[in-house]
């Protein structure tokens, strides 16, 4: 008689694959709406919703427009709305003066959503991009950004933001000493509730362009933003801006892009414990959507599963375009 071996003595893992419910009680990582803060563009005008070419799906919206959405995205249980202007060319100047303008683009959008959607927090973008005529997101001298100045500028636009209603300051211009600024500004003003969710790892990447399209910035850039967004082959560099930020008063940090860098994200979450974000920006977006469009992926199923490898990295949040859909497919 032949000696009884138990079969796969190392374990059949496969049991725990056997039906939805088995994989859901094993499962290590979950997508909820909780995860979700919403990207959208907001433009002048009244009652226009202007889709952009290279978002299929994404449109700017007049602040209207942009109130009733913030509304309907309140009632899916999407937490956060963050804001990002399309400007009207003819407000972008060398000085950059419509970025702390208290009744600017998204300084009014502030207001109207926190009057329709009084329960969503309202997160803005803190960077000179928007208004500034050569597209960068700090101060042009000579041919060169420079940083003391542009954060002299932002603080003010930290200001007006958070006078107008934010919730959360996201700065995404990447200067040194940005954060400290901001934060010693916002606490001596007595905005000692407002947020920051840092931009502190933004990388120089080439995912962003659909993007510039959006908010108008493509045509005004001059050069490129290396100088003082990260170089994509740094991974060290990261953690040291992610301990700089939060030593400065940084509440949350940001991981920018998100999944051609999602070893970033399991570092940062690893070495800090802070909470960690990551935006899946536009260049992503694009790629899912063209290919779902053409027929050559599942949209819904990539859509998920690309969210899900942001939990699974450590990130307790994402910013994403495709919120909305996220928070319906959520919901049943």
């Amino acid at each position: 008689m032949k000696p009884t071996i138990a079969p796969y003595p190392h374990g059949r893992f496969r049991r725990a694959r056997q039906s939805e419910a088995i994989r859901g009680l094993v499962r290590e990582n979950t997508l909820t709406v909780d995860d979700l803060i919403w990207p959208v563009f907001v433009r002048d005008g009244e009652g226009i919703e202007e889709p952009v070419p290279s978002m299929p799906g994404v449109v700017r919206r007049s602040v209207d427009l942009i109130a009733k959405a913030a509304a309907e995205a309140q009632a899916m249980g999407i937490p956060a709305i963050c804001l990002f202007p399309y400007t009207d060319p003819s407000l972008k100047t060398q000085d950059c003066a419509e970025a702390w303008n208290p009744d600017n683009l998204s300084n009014r959008a502030i207001r109207a959503i926190k009057q329709a959607a009084p329960e969503i927090a309202v997160m803005t973008d803190v960077a000179l991009d928007p208004y500034n005529i050569n597209g960068h997101d700090g101060y042009v001298v000579d041919g060169k950004i420079v940083n003391d100045e542009t954060v002299e500028a932002l603080v003010k636009m930290t200001l007006a933001q958070a006078e107008a209603g934010a919730d959360i300051i996201g700065p995404s211009d990447m200067m040194d000493g940005r954060i400290g600024a901001m934060r010693q500004a916002l606490e001596a003003a007595g905005h000692h509730d407002v947020m920051i969710l840092s931009y502190a790892a933004k990388y120089a990447s080439a995912f962003y362009g659909p993007f510039r399209d959006a908010v108008g910035a493509s045509g005004a850039l001059t050069g490129d933003k290396k100088t003082y967004q990260m170089e994509p082959g740094n991974s060290n560099e990261a953690l040291r801006l992610i301990q700089r930020d939060l030593t400065e008063g940084a509440d949350m940090v940001m991981i920018k892009p998100g999944m051609p860098y999602l070893d970033i994200c399991r570092r940062v979450k690893d070495t800090f414990g802070a909470p960690t974000y990551a935006y899946q920006v536009s260049g992503e977006y694009a790629m899912i959507q063209a290919a779902a469009q053409n027929g050559w992926i599942d949209g819904e199923k990539v859509m998920l599963e690309s969210l899900l490898a942001f939990k699974r990295a450590g990130c307790d949040g994402i910013l994403t375009y495709f919120a909305p859909r996220v928070a319906k497919l959520l919901q049943g």
